[in-house]
Protein backbone atom coordinates (compact mmCIF):
# COMPACT_ATOMS: atom_id res chain seq x y z
CA UNK A 1 0.00 0.00 0.00
CA UNK A 2 1.38 3.30 -1.03
CA UNK A 3 0.73 6.70 0.51
CA UNK A 4 1.33 10.33 0.15
CA UNK A 5 1.69 11.67 3.93
CA UNK A 6 2.00 15.24 4.91
CA UNK A 7 3.93 15.22 8.23
CA UNK A 8 4.22 18.99 9.17
CA UNK A 9 4.12 20.50 6.31
CA UNK A 10 6.00 18.16 4.00
CA UNK A 11 5.64 15.22 1.81
CA UNK A 12 6.56 12.16 2.30
CA UNK A 13 5.99 9.06 0.12
CA UNK A 14 5.47 6.10 2.28
CA UNK A 15 4.78 2.69 1.04
CA UNK A 16 4.04 -0.39 3.80
CA UNK A 17 3.95 -4.00 3.57
CA UNK A 18 3.54 -6.91 5.53
CA UNK A 19 6.45 -8.92 6.25
CA UNK A 20 4.86 -11.35 8.52
CA UNK A 21 3.51 -11.56 12.07
CA UNK A 22 4.16 -7.83 13.64
CA UNK A 23 6.67 -7.07 10.75
CA UNK A 24 6.52 -3.94 8.04
CA UNK A 25 8.63 -3.38 5.65
CA UNK A 26 8.11 0.43 4.96
CA UNK A 27 9.76 2.58 2.75
CA UNK A 28 9.85 6.18 3.54
CA UNK A 29 11.07 8.33 -0.02
CA UNK A 30 12.85 5.23 -1.39
CA UNK A 31 14.64 4.24 2.46
CA UNK A 32 13.35 1.21 3.38
CA UNK A 33 13.09 -0.23 7.00
CA UNK A 34 11.82 -3.39 8.63
CA UNK A 35 9.67 -2.24 11.32
CA UNK A 36 7.86 -4.35 14.21
CA UNK A 37 5.07 -2.75 15.13
CA UNK A 38 2.47 -3.21 18.09
CA UNK A 39 -0.50 -1.27 19.40
CA UNK A 40 -0.51 -0.30 22.33
CA UNK A 41 -4.31 1.72 23.51
CA UNK A 42 -6.49 3.15 21.02
CA UNK A 43 -4.13 5.37 19.90
CA UNK A 44 -0.82 4.01 20.46
CA UNK A 45 2.00 1.77 18.41
CA UNK A 46 5.46 0.61 20.16
CA UNK A 47 7.85 0.46 17.14
CA UNK A 48 11.03 -1.24 16.83
CA UNK A 49 13.24 -0.32 13.93
CA UNK A 50 15.72 -3.23 12.91
CA UNK A 51 17.80 -0.48 10.53
CA UNK A 52 18.31 1.81 13.54
CA UNK A 53 20.47 -0.65 15.52
CA UNK A 54 17.16 -1.91 16.88
CA UNK A 55 16.09 1.14 18.61
CA UNK A 56 12.43 1.76 20.01
CA UNK A 57 10.07 4.48 19.37
CA UNK A 58 6.47 5.06 20.72
CA UNK A 59 3.94 7.17 18.51
CA UNK A 60 0.38 8.05 19.24
CA UNK A 61 -1.50 8.86 16.53
CA UNK A 62 -5.21 10.69 17.21
CA UNK A 63 -7.53 11.76 14.58
CA UNK A 64 -7.70 15.21 14.43
CA UNK A 65 -9.66 18.54 12.87
CA UNK A 66 -10.14 18.60 9.27
CA UNK A 67 -8.65 15.20 8.46
CA UNK A 68 -5.74 15.76 9.68
CA UNK A 69 -3.96 13.49 12.76
CA UNK A 70 -2.31 14.67 15.44
CA UNK A 71 1.02 12.64 16.24
CA UNK A 72 3.38 12.15 18.73
CA UNK A 73 6.90 10.31 17.74
CA UNK A 74 9.36 10.10 21.05
CA UNK A 75 7.26 13.23 22.55
CA UNK A 76 7.24 15.32 19.42
CA UNK A 77 4.24 16.31 18.13
CA UNK A 78 3.07 17.63 15.02
CA UNK A 79 -0.15 17.11 12.75
CA UNK A 80 -0.06 14.78 9.96
CA UNK A 81 -2.71 14.11 6.48
CA UNK A 82 -2.34 10.75 4.60
CA UNK A 83 -3.27 11.30 0.77
CA UNK A 84 -4.14 15.05 1.58
CA UNK A 85 -3.93 16.33 -2.30
CA UNK A 86 -6.36 13.27 -3.37
CA UNK A 87 -8.86 14.24 -0.62
CA UNK A 88 -8.87 17.91 -1.30
CA UNK A 89 -8.96 17.11 -5.31
CA UNK A 90 -11.61 13.99 -4.31
CA UNK A 91 -13.91 16.52 -2.57
CA UNK A 92 -12.71 19.67 -4.10
CA UNK A 93 -13.25 22.92 -1.44
CA UNK A 94 -15.79 21.25 0.47
CA UNK A 95 -13.70 21.56 3.81
CA UNK A 96 -13.66 25.34 2.97
CA UNK A 97 -16.91 25.14 2.18
CA UNK A 98 -19.09 22.99 4.75
CA UNK A 99 -22.49 23.90 5.41
CA UNK A 100 -23.49 24.69 8.96
CA UNK A 101 -21.55 25.33 12.28
CA UNK A 102 -18.62 22.95 13.08
CA UNK A 103 -17.28 22.24 15.87
CA UNK A 104 -13.78 21.67 16.71
CA UNK A 105 -13.37 19.21 19.62
CA UNK A 106 -10.24 17.85 22.44
CA UNK A 107 -8.90 14.82 20.48
CA UNK A 108 -8.10 13.52 23.67
CA UNK A 109 -8.10 14.74 27.58
CA UNK A 110 -5.62 18.13 28.19
CA UNK A 111 -5.84 21.34 29.41
CA UNK A 112 -6.46 24.64 26.81
CA UNK A 113 -3.30 26.85 27.43
CA UNK A 114 -4.67 29.79 24.81
CA UNK A 115 -7.47 30.42 23.12
CA UNK A 116 -6.48 32.70 19.55
CA UNK A 117 -9.98 33.91 18.95
CA UNK A 118 -12.89 35.39 19.96
CA UNK A 119 -16.35 35.09 19.46
CA UNK A 120 -17.56 36.73 16.45
CA UNK A 121 -14.00 37.04 15.14
CA UNK A 122 -13.62 35.73 11.34
CA UNK A 123 -11.95 32.65 10.51
CA UNK A 124 -10.30 31.07 7.50
CA UNK A 125 -9.83 27.46 6.87
CA UNK A 126 -7.06 25.76 8.98
CA UNK A 127 -6.66 28.99 10.84
CA UNK A 128 -5.11 28.34 14.40
CA UNK A 129 -7.98 28.73 16.82
CA UNK A 130 -6.74 27.26 20.26
CA UNK A 131 -3.94 25.14 21.62
CA UNK A 132 -4.46 22.37 23.29
CA UNK A 133 -2.04 20.59 26.02
CA UNK A 134 -2.07 17.24 25.66
CA UNK A 135 0.65 14.11 26.92
CA UNK A 136 2.89 17.23 27.57
CA UNK A 137 2.88 18.42 23.86
CA UNK A 138 1.36 21.56 23.04
CA UNK A 139 -1.19 21.47 20.01
CA UNK A 140 -2.77 24.09 17.53
CA UNK A 141 -5.88 23.01 16.40
CA UNK A 142 -7.34 24.92 13.53
CA UNK A 143 -10.89 25.80 12.14
CA UNK A 144 -12.14 23.13 9.71
CA UNK A 145 -13.61 26.22 7.44
CA UNK A 146 -13.81 29.38 6.53
CA UNK A 147 -16.52 31.44 8.58
CA UNK A 148 -17.16 33.25 11.84
CA UNK A 149 -16.36 31.69 15.62
CA UNK A 150 -19.66 31.20 17.17
CA UNK A 151 -19.04 29.70 20.28
CA UNK A 152 -16.11 29.32 22.79
CA UNK A 153 -17.31 27.19 25.50
CA UNK A 154 -13.69 26.88 27.35
CA UNK A 155 -11.39 28.94 29.30
CA UNK A 156 -7.53 28.95 29.00
CA UNK A 157 -6.29 27.03 31.68
CA UNK A 158 -9.69 24.67 31.78
CA UNK A 159 -8.98 20.59 31.97
CA UNK A 160 -10.92 19.23 29.02
CA UNK A 161 -12.01 14.94 28.20
CA UNK A 162 -11.61 13.96 25.06
CA UNK A 163 -14.39 14.84 22.64
CA UNK A 164 -14.88 18.15 24.61
CA UNK A 165 -16.44 21.16 22.01
CA UNK A 166 -13.25 23.72 22.58
CA UNK A 167 -15.16 26.16 19.64
CA UNK A 168 -17.66 26.27 17.32
CA UNK A 169 -17.11 27.81 13.88
CA UNK A 170 -20.25 29.08 11.34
Amino acid sequence: MTFEIELGGRSRQVAIEPAGGTRFRVTIDDVEHVVDAVRVGPFGLSLLVAGDAGLSHYAEVVPGPAGESLVWLDGQATTAMVDGRRARRNRGDAAVHAEGAQSIVAPMPGRVVKILVAPGDAVTARQPVIVVEAMKMENELRSPKAGRVREIPVTEGASVEGGRVLVVVE
